[in-house]
């Protein structure tokens, strides 16, 4: 899986990097129909902001976090991403479970 970050007013660097590659680590082997997630951290006063997004399934998964920390708001952003794609997930399966219906037709009335 590939991890692409970007930054608004931060300079990613290797310990950003490294972990984030940790966090996500455990996403990719649960999920590893998903190859690329792209995450854009912003920061701004006393805020560390982080947008992670993916492509799953033929849907785009979306998830924010926020916190003083940066460290913590990637471990929240990791955390709210499993829970999407884990509820993108179980919206697949009960779509291949539903019951399909058969309606009678008049055309065809027993004597």
């Amino acid at each position: 899986m590939k991890i692409r970050i970007s930054g608004h007013h931060v300079e990613i660097t290797d310990g950003i990097k490294q972990s984030m590659e940790n966090k996500f680590a455990k996403i990719s082997k649960h999920y590893p129909s998903i190859m690329a997630i792209d995450s854009t951290i912003t920061v701004e006063p006393h805020q560390q902001k982080l947008e992670v997004t993916t492509h799953y399934e033929g849907t785009t998964v979306t998830v924010n976090a926020s916190d003083k920390q940066l460290y913590a708001a990637i471990a929240k952003v990791a955390k709210k991403l499993q829970v999407a794609l884990a509820r993108r997930k179980g919206v697949l399966s009960a779509k291949l479970n539903e019951k399909y219906v058969v309606k009678q037709s008049n055309l065809y009335q027993p004597a």
